[in-house]
């Protein structure tokens, strides 16, 4: 779809800052990756703590509905003792689970489901708010 003055671009949930995840290595602790990237939107503890970091543009043209251009969720992994074991940052590529990081198509798991349900559902928005 061309880009022209009817259309506009919306970022919603978390805004990635490339140079966010550099100050936050393999290694870090947990108050460090909170200082840096901020409260995550939401936290899951399938196979050990995670941060997950979910963002969603959208374009919307005139009066028509918005569609759904990028949607990612960063995924921060901690041990047990709270340190950064690794960082994700997926998105759907050719329909299946993609880290942008490792630049790897995921296989399966309770961790990649969630996600999968995350970024598969963005059909399910509504421009004018929950309820209406």
């Amino acid at each position: 779809m061309p880009v022209n003055s009817f259309t506009q671009t919306y970022q919603r949930g978390y805004v990635l800052d490339e140079n966010a995840l550099q100050q936050v290595p393999v290694g870090s602790s947990q108050e460090q990756v909170l200082l840096v990237l901020g409260t995550p939107s939401t936290v899951a503890t399938l196979s050990g703590e995670a941060f997950y970091y979910i963002s969603q543009k959208t374009q919307q043209t005139a009066f028509m509905r918005p569609e759904v251009i990028d949607q990612r969720v960063l995924v921060v992994y901690f041990s047990p003792d709270r340190r950064v074991t690794r960082i994700a940052n997926y998105g759907l590529q050719d329909g299946k689970v993609f880290d942008f990081i490792s630049r790897s198509t995921i296989a399966g798991g309770s961790d990649i489901s969630l996600v999968g349900n995350i970024l598969r559902n963005v059909g399910n928005i509504n421009p004018f708010g929950a309820g209406n």
